[in-house]
């Protein structure tokens, strides 16, 4: 990292995105013979992305598309397309998506509202109004939704697959919470040859609307959503298989909808529907394997675990073989399997107590498996290898810090993309050997004072390891201390990686003479099943025990002062806010909780029934992990942040806590955003909260008492 002119951070600062140093090439693909490079990037170093290719032979970058003006706006976008970009927190705008056909020199590309294909240099329009898009192996047909259903254009022109659609029924349209939970996109997938489409048929009927008003805007507009509660109804779905060349579904018998998710679908080589039904406790995954003619489904194998599954996205094939690579947390940490083609397992690939985080790529041809992984420190990520025909897995990275790859088709080389606390990320074109052909991105140059902060570990009082990072101001002794929080499941908040480092609101507190803390509590990923799953019941109660143990931990060295502790966080972050300042009011004096979860009762059912179960099988966990049932012992300053229009932590959340508090007669302070979801996108809107927050911690934390500029607290 450059070491520039030393430079205030400010509200104004905290609240623009990209951070320094991110700005660098996205979605990052080989062209089908592995000879370019593809990505997208900005040269500007703002969020409006262009498509851009590397040809490794010739060492030359050059862009391909640059989008109109009508696509740098997302407020061109539709509702629907709006909602999938925030299921995906996505905040780029221009090109923000392509897919190669797998077997031509063909690319698939969405443009504001239209697709593309991109083929010998020049752009073909090819429909509008489309979401959720793919391209066939050939490069020959787009499939796409619209209006419910599932499309296709072929040289005929377009048509509709499916049929039947209805308000409150969609054909190829994953659920709410399929998307948001279960992190999968898609509601439809095509085969291999392109003959068959296997699709979800969803109907959210059961499931009473939710209404969101818009109440900032010159009109009345109200969304309906259908938002299924933790321990009521789900929406009923069913799998279906239609002829591409037309024709009626064969409908797919998978047991009780009501009683399972759909969590992954997948083509095999040999023409088999393989698919993966998830139980609605999260403790079954099934594997089936479905005939597309007949319908006739064979389960090839079952996983079970307590306390949950953890989904994953490994399933690779062979496709000469017809074998297949599968993960799992048999042994408390996910390891990957190789099973033949019938559901016979082969050999176990991977080992120990190092989880892996996924597979990157299966190379048939040498039949190796490339995956990602920590190595001796749970802060790091590197890239191995493993060959499928046994033995131990060989490290292609070094260094500390994380590492990601991209492999070619070929097998011949990989893009990797690295970056650590200490330097800003860099993407290399390496051989298969880890030899560097390549420089795509040098790391940046970053004209601010980023100090990096220190990582350490600490033992809990029942002997428990946890991974902390501070950031220290000046003259750390005896200064206020805030606690930036997650501390919920799927989310490690302590890395070596740049993102520690750019934290500009943790840099900005620490530069304002405030000692910030970030505590790794159980719950958090990537440490091992039973690390994870000690939240398993009891939500809101031993995170909290975790992160004043990592307060306890810090004062006692000497740095921060215990009586003037602070506390913040956004969803699961804002709860544990919340939380903090009720369980642990000694402590914790100041807090800032962004669009808290107030009840498990109010959100989602596939979220909170995997950690909590039902409220109906487990009323004292979402008794005691309920903020209301604690309302009455706030003690300290809290601070409330939410957006009205959050269509994921409704803003019922806050309003119940509100009444909360009111019966207590405890005070509270309420900043609400009237056009924001549950991630603030306007950057105006982000400034000022920003500024809210600083002046927050400095009234109520800071002993010199200085004037907030922020106004009112």
């Amino acid at each position: 990292m450059a070491q520039g002119v030393r430079q205030r951070i400010t509200p104004a600062m905290v609240a623009k995105f990209p951070r320094p140093g991110t700005v660098i090439p996205g979605r990052i693909a080989y062209s089908p013979d592995s000879g370019r490079v593809t990505y997208l990037y900005s040269e500007r170093g703002d969020l409006v992305r262009d498509l851009w290719q590397f040809d490794l032979a010739t060492g030359r970058a050059e862009p391909l598309i640059r989008p109109p003006d009508a696509a740098r706006d997302e407020a061109n976008l539709s509702l629907e397309e709006r909602l999938r970009r925030e299921r995906l927190r996505l905040r780029e705008v221009g090109i923000t998506e392509y897919w190669w056909a797998r077997d031509a020199p063909v690319m698939l590309v969405p443009i504001g509202d239209r697709l593309h294909r991109f083929h010998g240099g020049e752009l073909h329009p090819v429909a509008s109004g489309a979401t959720y898009p793919k391209i066939s192996r050939d490069g020959r047909r787009v499939f796409f939704t619209r209006d419910r259903e599932v499309w296709v254009v072929e040289e005929g022109g377009e048509r509709a697959l499916t049929s039947g659609a209805e308000p409150g029924v969609t054909n190829g349209i994953a659920e709410f919470v399929a998307q948001e939970e279960l992190d999968r996109p898609y509601g439809y997938w095509v085969s291999h040859d392109a003959r068959w489409l296997a699709f979800e048929q969803v109907d959210e009927r059961p499931i009473p609307v939710y209404p969101i008003v818009h109440q900032g805007t010159d009109r009345v507009e109200v969304e309906e959503h259908r938002y299924p509660l933790a321990g009521a109804d789900n929406v009923r779905w069913r799998l279906g298989v239609v002829p591409v060349q037309g024709g009626e579904p064969h409908w797919l018998d998978l047991g009780d909808p009501g009683a399972h998710y759909l969590a992954r679908t997948h083509w095999h080589p040999d023409g088999r529907l393989f698919v993966q039904r998830l139980s609605r406790d999260w403790r079954q995954l099934d594997l089936f394997a479905v005939d597309p003619q007949t319908g006739h489904a064979t389960v090839l194998l079952t996983e079970r675990a307590d306390p949950w599954i953890n989904l994953h996205d490994d399933l690779r094939f062979d496709e000469r073989t017809g074998d297949f690579t599968w993960s799992a947390e048999r042994d408390g940490f996910r390891q990957v399997y190789l099973y033949a083609a019938n559901g016979r397992l082969i050999r176990q690939l991977t080992s120990g107590d190092r989880p892996v985080d996924g597979v990157v790529g299966l190379d048939e041809e040498r039949r190796q498996l490339y995956f990602a992984a920590p190595s001796a420190s749970p802060l790091e990520r590197h890239v191995y290898r493993v060959a499928l025909d046994g033995g131990e897995p060989v490290a292609l990275t070094s260094g500390a810090g994380t590492h990601q790859a991209v492999m070619a088709p070929d097998f011949s080389s990989f893009v990797e993309i690295f970056d650590s606390a200490r330097q800003p990320p860099s993407v290399v074109i390496r051989r298969i050997d880890g030899d560097a052909l390549h420089v795509l991105h040098e790391p940046a140059s970053v004209d601010l004072d980023l100090r990096t902060p220190e990582f350490h570990q600490f033992v809990t009082q029942d002997g428990v390891t946890l991974h902390a990072a501070v950031y220290l101001p000046d003259h750390p002794a005896r200064t206020p201390v805030i606690v930036s929080v997650y501390g919920g499941p799927s989310v490690q908040a302590v890395q070596d990686s740049w993102d520690e480092t750019v934290d500009l609101r943790a840099q900005m507190l620490a530069q304002e003479g405030f000692t910030v803390l970030k505590v790794d509590n159980r719950g958090s990923a990537r440490r091992g099943l039973a690390f994870e799953g000690s939240i398993t019941g009891r939500m809101g109660t031993i995170e909290v025990a975790d992160q004043v143990a990592g307060l306890r931990w810090l004062t006692s060295t000497g740095v921060g002062d215990p009586e003037r502790v602070g506390i913040y966080g956004w969803s699961y972050g804002g709860y544990m806010t919340v939380m903090a300042l009720l369980k642990a009011p000694d402590l914790f004096r100041v807090g800032v909780a962004g669009a808290p979860v107030v009840d498990w009762d109010g959100y989602d059912t596939a979220y909170t029934e995997k950690y909590m179960r039902t409220p109906q099988q487990n009323p004292a966990g979402y008794r005691e992990g309920s903020v209301l049932t604690h309302a009455h012992r706030l003690r300290g300053r809290l601070l409330l942040v939410h957006g009205l229009i959050d269509d994921n932590v409704h803003f019922r959340h806050t309003a119940r806590f509100i009444n909360a508090l009111i019966a207590a007669n405890r005070p509270y302070d309420l900043v609400i955003y009237p056009n924001e979801r549950h991630m603030p996108r306007s950057e105006k809107d982000r400034e000022a909260m920003e500024t809210r927050i600083l002046g927050y911690f400095r009234r109520h934390l800071d002993a010199a008492g200085r004037d907030s500029p922020s106004g009112p607290a």
